[in-house]
């Protein structure tokens, strides 16, 4: 691991001095964007020069997670810094997620707005002075302005682009006119240099919330050309996500040459990462299992990269397992916020990390909880079982170790990360004394955070046409191979 210079280090215990400027702050934070989707995480065919450069200025964290495999849950913990039982939304909607004769238990539902009680991190920066902006996808209520920002931008509560990455997009903030040409990541792009640029004399913080990479699957054309000549890699080959990927990161090109054009690259903090898994039917995590909606490694670990010129050292790289919810803390000491008080907080702060003050953090688990059921889409070999990327469950990762919790058949998995990223081996038979050690550390967890277990017989379930359902596409699954 690459260590501070002398400057670096003087840089880095100077910067709570009230004599040095407090840094801005861009967070780029994509949608559906898998754990190896980048240049500097091993793509073989995806182009992210800007993003890789950026990467290698900085510190790269190869064990990130989000605290869901999903994206409304996803971004409700990063906001209020907290796992979701808490805040209570589960899952896009509160509808049940598939076939109602598919499933043994009444899901939780939960809600799908963000509690307007809980403080978000941009509340606090708000309120210590800085200027507030979102651009691009929210998600979590109708308007992201009460949640702690000055300024949105097509911002809404849909999940999904507005109508795609093309308009019309009559219902968008600051979209309804666009250009019947223009793409919709470019736009984003143009939005965030704007508040930059009106910014420039104050400290700010820019969540840059992409729609891309979510589907629908829309690349420009001349980019889209460019990939189907371009031979295929052996991890990746889908020439529409390359081109949507390629888009993001020529806009985050034009953004640090605008930083570079105002003086600010200097002064600003870099945060990259992405809500989920990758779309799986388009994209690969291998060697990980699973994929957006799976509580297997592919659904919840993301690439995540912090730069911060002069503090944090470039090169550096952390293997610490973290998760998104240690944003919310981190945020606030970069930017010198108060952390709310009497607010329950899950994360912890990353900065001795990012300082190399220290490699780990103290000795602490990791939790995901999914009261619900969320359905298979086309691809369906990274799941546990053919009807569901995931069905209720519970997850604790713990040092090497993680094990999954589910509660309709009341099975558990045990996993060596380790020795095996890519969960091929339960090892809870073989590891007794370990399964039960982590199944009590969950389950106590469980208990303290009042996170709710499905326990109410589904009156819909219907176990002859669940298991038909599975008979057949057990069968097409093995005609294709």
């Amino acid at each position: 691991m690459a260590l501070l210079s002398a400057s670096a280090q003087l840089a880095a215990q100077d910067r709570n001095s009230d004599n040095v400027e407090r840094p801005n702050v861009l967070f780029i934070f994509l949608d559906d964007y898998g754990w190896r989707d980048c240049g500097f995480m091993g793509s073989d065919y995806y182009e992210t020069p800007h993003l890789d450069a950026l990467a290698k200025s900085g510190m790269i964290f190869t064990n990130a997670y989000s605290a869901s495999a999903n994206c409304a849950p996803a971004r409700a913990c990063l906001l209020s810094g907290q796992y979701t039982p808490r805040h209570e939304i589960y899952n896009v909607g509160t509808s049940r997620r598939g076939n109602p004769k598919f499933g043994k238990w009444m899901h939780v539902p939960g809600t799908d707005t963000l509690p307007r009680g809980i403080r978000t991190w941009a509340h606090q920066i708000q309120a210590a002075g800085y200027r507030t902006g979102t651009i691009g996808k929210w998600h979590l209520s109708d308007d992201p302005l009460p949640y702690g920002f000055d300024f949105n931008f097509a911002g809404t509560h849909s999940g999904s682009p507005p109508r795609g990455y093309y308009p019309p997009h009559p219902k968008a903030p600051g979209l309804q006119d666009a250009p019947s040409d223009e793409y919709l990541t470019d736009r984003l792009t143009d939005e965030a240099i704007g508040f930059i640029d009106r910014n420039r004399k104050q400290p700010w913080f820019l969540y840059l919330t992409h729609f891309a990479v979510h589907t629908p699957l829309q690349g420009k054309s001349e980019l889209v050309a460019k990939y189907d000549a371009k031979p295929k890699g052996e991890l990746h080959s889908h020439a529409v996500m390359a081109a949507m990927i390629e888009s993001v990161d020529n806009g985050v090109g034009r953004i640090m040459d605008k930083l570079e054009e105002t003086g600010l690259k200097d002064n600003t903090v870099i945060f990259f990462s992405s809500d989920n898994g990758g779309y799986g039917p388009a994209t690969s995590m291998t060697p990980l299992k699973g994929y957006k909606g799976t509580y297997y490694e592919g659904g919840i670990r993301e690439p995540m990269f912090v730069t911060w010129p002069g503090v944090i050292a470039a090169g550096s790289q952390s293997d610490e397992p973290i998760i998104n919810v240690d944003f919310y803390p981190t945020f606030c000491e970069i930017t010198k916020a108060e952390l709310p008080a009497n607010q329950p907080r899950d994360g912890e702060s990353l900065m001795p990390i990012l300082l190399q003050d220290k490699t780990t953090l103290q000795d602490r688990a990791l939790f995901w909880h999914f009261p619900a059921y969320l359905q298979s889409y086309q691809r369906i070999d990274g799941q546990r079982d053919l009807l569901y990327r995931s069905r209720p469950c519970s997850i604790i990762r713990h040092g090497r170790w993680k094990l999954h919790q589910y509660f309709e058949d009341g099975a558990v998995e045990l996993y060596d990360l380790e020795n095996d990223i890519g969960e091929s081996q339960d090892l809870s038979s073989k590891n007794p004394a370990k399964t039960d050690e982590l199944l009590s550390e969950l389950r106590i967890w469980q208990r303290e955070i009042e996170a709710p277990i499905p326990a109410q017989r589904n009156p819909q379930h219907d176990p002859t046409a669940e298991a038909a359902a599975l008979q057949s596409l057990q069968r097409k699954q093995s005609e294709k191979k």
